[in-house]
């Protein structure tokens, strides 16, 4: 284990992973700092930066910064120093949304953390990667694959697409990437009720190519694997069980 720590391409790195406490975030630290990584996991809940830390290894540092806040995202990478690679899987609770029974002004709301946080943390961020540093975004296949009710995942699915070809060809040389996640296994379903989000995972795990939904630890891989590389840029890697398939 330690002989494949050493000669892991994370060894001594320093990874900041933007909601970095729970579900994809916190895999993603997990398994950065399982290959020697220094892991700084940013979330707005201190309480959960420190239930956390506690399963991470002791190198592991965690900052309570609102992240629908850009002048705390501004604040947080003048101080943090320079680093290696940037993770951003922040995001609130996920729900299913009509159109006819969407409230506009709420529906802003949805691009504050997973849209502008993102746009934010690249713009404050991006200037203070080491060179054969990486960004890696979070995405998901709503944008290519929508269902009734994910018009505002489809939307901010194809932002985040789009933001990622364009930030490839504007950052460069730093590489910058996203995952599309499927059907995830995580905590930002827990808004919807118990009854139809196990339904939810039924149906999916039935219909699905692989007859599972998907774990953090899948596209924590995915993560992992776009800090290491060297030659993608401007991609977006789809994790999804071939949900674009069925």
């Amino acid at each position: 284990m330690n002989t494949q720590i050493n000669n892991s391409k994370l060894q001594g790195k320093r990874v900041i992973i933007m909601g970095g406490t729970s579900g994809i975030g916190l895999a993603t630290a997990q398994a950065a700092a399982g290959e020697g990584a220094n892991v700084v996991i940013v979330s707005s809940n201190q309480q959960r930066i420190n239930d956390a830390l506690a399963i991470l290894p002791d190198t592991a540092t965690g900052y309570s910064v609102d992240l629908s806040n850009e002048q705390n995202i501004k604040s947080f990478f003048d101080g943090i120093g320079n680093f290696d690679h940037l993770v951003y899987t922040a995001g609130e609770n996920l729900s299913l949304i009509y159109l006819n029974e969407m409230d506009l002004e709420k529906a802003h709301d949805f691009f504050n953390l997973r849209y502008w946080g993102a746009l934010a943390s690249l713009k404050y961020g991006a200037p203070h990667i080491n060179q054969g540093g990486s960004v890696s975004l979070m995405s998901g296949t709503a944008n290519v694959r929508p269902g009734a009710g994910w018009l505002l995942g489809a939307s901010i699915c194809g932002a985040m697409d789009g933001l990622t070809r364009a930030m490839a060809v504007e950052l460069a040389p730093i590489r910058v990437n996203a995952v599309s996640a499927g059907v995830i296994k995580t905590n930002l379903w827990n808004s919807i009720p118990e009854a139809d989000r196990e339904g939810m995972y039924k149906y999916y795990g039935d219909i699905l190519l692989v007859k599972r939904v998907g774990e953090a630890e899948d596209v924590a891989l995915a993560f992992t694997y776009l800090m290491k590389q060297q030659f993608g840029t401007g991609q977006v890697i789809t994790v999804d069980g071939g949900t674009v398939l069925v």
